[in-house]
C-alpha cells in the first residue's frame, strides 16, 4: 500500500478512493492491462486527500446528485477500516445533501450505516452487494479475501431493517463453473428475502482481456488442486483448456448456456416482484430526489 495526493477525485459524479484491491477475486477485470497501473494491482495507492477534495468538489457542485463509488475498486478494502477514509467521504456527503450510491463485496459497510441512513433520510443512499454464487465454498474460492456470500446477505438484511434501498450486481457468473439454474435460484432466493430492490446482470459470463485472463487462468489451475470441481476427468481438458478451445482470446465470454439462464433469472425476477435490468437499474439508482433539505417541513 502507498499513499498519493490526487489532483482530482470526481468524474463526473463517481469516485475511486483506492486504486487496487486486495479481495483476490480471480474474475477481476480491473486487473487488465488497459487500466495502466503502474503498480502491482495488490500493492494499493491510496488518494489519502479524498475527503478535502471531494468537499471542494461538492461546494462548488451547483445541482445536487448521487455520488457513486465501488465501480473500479471497492471502497471498503481492509485497509478502510484504519484509515477511513469512505467514512469521511460520506461524512461530506452527508454534509453537503448528496446522495450516496455505493457498491461493495464487504461488511465493512455495516460500519457506516449509520450515516447512511441519515443521508437517506435527508435524500437518497443506495447500497449496491456483489453476488456471484449461493455456495459460499465456491465463493471463497472465487472470492478467497472477502465476506462470502451468505454474510453478503446478512449486509443486504440490515440494510433492509435501516430502510436503506438495495441493488444486488449478479456479475460475473463463470461458464461451467456457476451458471447455473441452482445457482440462479439460490441468489434470487437471498434477494427475495433481504428485500432487494433491483438485480444488475450484464449476461450470463465474464469479460477476459490481457491482465485479468492471465491472472483468471493461473487461478483456474491452482483450484483445479484443491478443489474437484474445477478438476478435469482423466483425460478430459483441463477447466483453463475448455476455456482457450471454446471462447479462444474473445473479450466477451459468454456462457453456452447465457439465453435459457437468463430467461430463467428474469421469470425469478418477477416471481419475487425484483427489478433486473442494467440501464433501467442505473437509471433508478442515479435519480435523485428533488427536494431542498435546508427546507423545514410544514406539517
Amino acid at each position: 500500500m502507498h499513499f498519493v495526493n490526487a489532483k482530482s477525485i470526481l468524474t463526473p459524479h463517481s469516485m475511486n478512493i483506492y486504486r487496487g484491491c486486495s479481495h483476490g477475486c480471480i474474475y477481476c477485470d480491473s486487473r487488465s492491462k488497459c487500466y495502466q497501473f503502474t503498480h502491482d494491482f495488490e500493492d494499493i495507492e491510496v488518494k489519502q486527500n479524498a475527503p478535502e477534495l471531494l468537499e471542494e468538489a461538492l461546494r462548488k457542485k451547483r445541482k445536487r446528485c448521487m455520488i457513486g463509488t465501488g465501480a473500479m475498486c471497492d471502497p471498503y478494502i481492509p485497509a478502510e477500516k484504519e484509515l477511513c477514509l469512505m467514512r469521511r467521504c460520506l461524512e461530506i456527503i452527508e454534509k453537503h445533501n448528496f446522495g450516496a450510491a455505493l457498491q461493495t463485496k464487504s461488511d465493512l459497510v455495516l460500519r457506516d450505516l449509520d450515516i447512511l441512513e441519515r443521508i437517506n433520510r435527508k435524500t437518497k443512499a443506495v447500497v449496491q452487494m456483489t453476488l456471484t454464487t449461493a455456495d459460499d465454498s465456491l465463493c471463497r474460492i472465487i472470492e478467497p479475501c472477502v465476506c462470502p456470500t451468505s454474510r453478503r446477505f446478512e449486509v443486504l438484511c440490515k440494510c433492509r431493517d435501516r430502510g436503506i434501498p438495495t441493488v444486488v450486481w449478479f456479475s460475473p457468473l463463470l461458464p461451467f463453473i456457476n451458471d447455473t439454474a441452482e445457482n440462479i435460484d439460490g441468489i434470487v432466493d437471498y434477494c427475495a428475502r433481504a428485500g432487494v430492490k433491483a438485480i444488475i446482470c450484464f449476461g450470463i459470463g465474464l469479460t477476459l482481456r490481457e491482465g485479468n485472463r492471465e491472472y483468471f487462468y493461473a487461478a483456474l489451475d491452482r483450484a483445479a488442486k484443491i478443489d474437484s470441481r474445477f478438476a478435469a476427468a482423466p483425460g478430459a481438458p483441463s477447466l483453463k483448456e475448455r476455456y482457450i478451445r471454446t471462447f479462444g482470446s474473445s473479450y466477451i465470454v459468454s456462457s453456452p448456456r447465457e439465453h435459457e439462464l437468463m430467461q430463467h433469472l428474469a421469470q425469478q425476477c418477477r416471481k419475487h416482484g425484483i427489478m433486473l435490468g442494467t440501464d433501467s437499474v442505473f437509471k433508478w439508482m442515479e435519480e435523485f430526489p428533488e427536494t431542498d433539505p435546508s427546507q423545514p417541513e410544514l406539517f
